[in-house]
């Protein structure tokens, strides 16, 4: 396991790794397949497709299918109860790494070996160091970052599964590296109760407020989960402030002790202080005057977590907003070696020692519907693929993945000396289906986009959103559930029918020509936009994170597929629209 001696050779010499990643990507990759072939040829996974043993690139190339989960889930399940793991690759399996499973309703397993852990632990220590480089004065204090953890569970084998966040929050390079410059106490980020652990991290931050010069988390979605804790929490910690004592409920003995040598005395001018700024009925810039000496907001807010990019920059003030990273449960992509970026101008350069990457060709119609990659495209390798065009990711690792497809779209914008650098873009995956359409999760993103800009000039603020295809009636429709906001408050916006009636068409005039020849046609109905109330998908993701999810790792559901959740978001439902029933 990497630790200082490693630690500090990366902050040394990360620029010059970084440099040299880059510049030998294409030599970097060759050489990662054929290691991986090298080790792992043998395996019953991979011996099938090598006549002969003849286990070259090429052959690999041209034997190996290209996979999704489904496809080697029977594999990783038998070595989930209780065979050899050298079904799949040659190295012992550490652990499992988890999926989110918000989207996909149940998370997957990944396989992980000590090696492959460990060469992922070195991406958050790149990133520190880049964002130190480019942003003056994020060595000068501490990170208020947000981090929680899910409990591990245990699979036949006797090998525990839980997300890499999770484990890496438990490991020595996080508690002797980026842990000691964090505000929250390992013990506090290490709490399995969310409500506590959020409450003491909330705690702390406030109290270091003036030595706080970087805030974040995993995901957008995370940090606007936390600004409305805080709404609902503040007179509570002011109050903990004030007297020096911690709430009496937060019971958890890790965190109590964690408290007690950070809420040493009662401190009533900064409580004060605090309780003048969370009065004001407007939170805009909220963060910015209650931590003044924050020089960024990190946190990944490209691809799902963009609808939040409004929000945070309305809580922000003028902080710049920084996307720091982009990967997968299966692997890390790359890195943002230019974090001042604007968010929607994000690019990410690929980090060509993670992974073996191919990219599957997606025809993306100028003003169309982006059509689903099909294994019909031919992959090209890292060196060969052509700035603006649009490509599925598939990854080869060291922990028994070939050629799998990991469903998510890139975009390239250039290149970084000789490794690609690339936009991420929404996964292509159908969301929405009602007979022959199906409507994907980034032509959806691309339709509320337009949608939105109604109601901006108006002040009002869509905070996230979610969809459905309900299919209880005949013709079926499509269900937009919208979360509003007034820009200078969280009063609910008057709903003007018309407006919001205009938003309904615009979504569906931005649908493909399927979309609107099944509409013409009778065979879907009008769409339906219900609005719901302040805190309904805070709601939403209260109901995921019991039902397993991970807070720190929540990606808001782009569609539902679950009964429960519908119900729990129209219990929240304060106005429903209809696009004209004779629109097309």
């Amino acid at each position: 396991m990497a630790g200082e001696k490693e630690i500090k050779e990366i902050y040394e010499n990360g620029m010059k790794i970084l440099e040299e990643l880059t510049s030998n990507a294409h030599e970097i990759q060759e050489q990662m397949l054929e290691e991986i072939l090298i080790r792992n040829a043998g395996t019953e996974y991979l011996s099938r497709f090598f006549v002969h043993g003849q286990n070259h690139k090429q052959n690999f190339k041209t034997n190996v299918p290209i996979v999704t989960y489904e496809d080697i889930k029977p594999y990783i399940d038998r070595i989930a109860n209780g065979e050899t793991s050298s079904i799949l690759f040659a190295d012992p399996i550490t652990q499992f790494i988890q999926s989110t499973g918000t989207s996909e309703g149940k998370p997957k397993l990944i396989p992980m070996t000590a090696e492959s852990f460990e060469k992922r632990m070195v991406k958050p220590l790149l990133v520190d160091l880049v964002m130190k480089k480019c942003i003056s004065g994020l060595d000068q204090g501490k990170s208020f970052y947000l981090f929680f953890v899910k409990p591990e569970m245990e699979t036949p084998s006797g090998l525990m599964a839980s997300l890499y966040t999770t484990t890496y929050f438990k490991t020595q390079i996080f508690k002797n590296g980026l842990a000691k410059f964090c505000t929250s106490p390992i013990d506090t980020i290490l709490c399995l109760d969310n409500k506590q652990s959020m409450y003491c991290q909330l705690l702390t931050g406030l109290l270091l407020r003036d030595e706080v010069v970087r805030i974040g988390s995993s995901f957008a979605s995370v940090l606007a989960r936390s600004i409305k804790f805080l709404e609902d929490y503040w007179k509570e910690l002011c109050s903990n402030i004030r007297t020096g004592y911690l709430s009496d409920w937060i019971a958890d003995p890790a965190c109590r002790n964690a408290m007690s040598s950070i809420l040493t005395r009662p401190e009533p001018e900064l409580a004060d202080l605090i309780q003048q700024i969370c009065e004001d009925k407007s939170w805009e810039g909220i963060i910015k005057e209650l931590w003044p000496e924050v020089k960024c907001i990190s946190s990944i807010v490209t691809g799902s977590m963009s609808q939040y990019i409004p929000l945070l920059e309305f809580y922000g003030g003028g902080i710049p907003l920084v996307s720091p990273n982009c990967g997968s449960s299966e692997a890390c992509f790359g890195i943002n070696l230019k974090p001042l970026s604007k968010p929607f101008d994000v690019s990410y350069t690929i980090l060509p020692n993670m992974a073996y990457f191919e990219f599957l060709p997606v025809n993306n119609d100028v003003g169309g519907k982006s059509h689903e990659t099909t294994t019909v495209n031919k992959p090209v390798d890292l060196a060969n693929v052509k700035i603006g065009r649009y490509y599925e990711v598939v990854v080869t690792t060291l922990a028994g993945l070939y050629r799998y497809r990991v469903g998510d779209v890139l975009k390239v914008t250039g290149f970084y000396n000789k490794s690609p650098q690339f936009q991420f873009v929404e996964r292509q995956n159908v969301v929405l289906s009602i007979d022959l359409d199906k409507t994907t999760e980034l032509d959806l993103s691309k339709a509320i986009t337009k949608a939105k800009l109604v109601l901006e000039p108006l002040g009002i603020m869509l905070t996230t959103y979610s969809s459905y295809a309900d299919t209880s009636l005949t013709p079926g429709r499509y269900v937009l559930f919208w979360e509003l906001k007034m820009k200078g408050s969280n009063d609910l916006p008057k709903l003007d029918a018309k407006i919001m009636e205009e938003c309904c068409g615009i979504v569906e005039e931005s649908f493909d020509f399927t979309y609107k020849s099944l509409r013409k046609g009778g065979v879907i109905s009008a769409l339906e936009l219900r609005v719901v109330k302040h805190g309904t998908f805070d709601e939403l993701m209260d109901f995921y994170v019991s039902k397993g999810a991970s807070i720190s790792q929540y990606k808001p559901p782009c569609c539902l597929k679950s009964e429960e959740a519908v119900k729990l978001l129209n219990l929240g439902m304060v106005g429903t629209f209809f696009s004209p029933k004779t629109m097309f």
